[in-house]
């Protein structure tokens, strides 16, 4: 398994839109072993291809807590089938929005029609912070980032601040 770099925004291939996998191949399954890892790395719950640069429509998500055995989740073309209309609010953070974390509220239950690892289809019941990481990792898949639900105040200071940090970090000094 390969650890792969983590997009970060402003970055244009987060805003773009995945492409439907036409067949879970030894080929995505590697890249799923791969987002797994990198998000293990990372400490993420939870990470979309193209926040590695790979615009597929796959998700690899672990909610366990610290503690318990890991319990990693596939989810390939994932598509909510329905949302609840009750929201719950999160407290927010990304792995491509490093360090920034703002409350948004989404359904609070949802069910969602996937492929797994081994392209197998299935159908999940959400509910708490599993509905809210799925709907956030999906988001990944238009293009959305969850700073998207911010105000555009909110928005414009993170993105800068972002900005101003990538730039820092890629002066060399010597």
């Amino acid at each position: 398994m390969t650890i792969r770099e983590i997009l970060t925004e402003p970055n244009k291939l987060l805003r773009q839109v995945s492409k439907t996998v036409d067949k879970v191949t030894k080929e995505e399954q590697i890249l799923m072993d791969d987002m797994l890892e990198t998000m293990y790395k990372a400490n993420g719950i939870g990470l979309a291809a193209i926040q590695i640069g790979v615009p597929k429509r796959i998700i690899v998500m672990d909610i366990s807590k610290n503690g318990q055995e890991n319990n990693p989740m596939y989810f390939v073309n994932p598509v909510i089938k329905n949302k609840n209309k009750e929201f719950s609010t999160y407290e927010e953070g990304c792995l491509s929005v490093p360090n920034q974390f703002a409350e948004v509220d989404r359904p609070a239950t949802c069910e969602i029609e996937y492929l797994d690892y081994y392209g197998e289809k299935k159908l999940l019941k959400a509910q708490g912070l599993l509905a809210t990481c799925i709907q956030h990792e999906m988001d990944h898949l238009e293009g959305i980032l969850f700073i998207d639900y911010l105000s555009k105040l909110k928005k414009s200071m993170i993105i800068k601040k972002l900005s101003k940090s990538k730039k820092n970090s890629e002066t060399l000094v010597i």
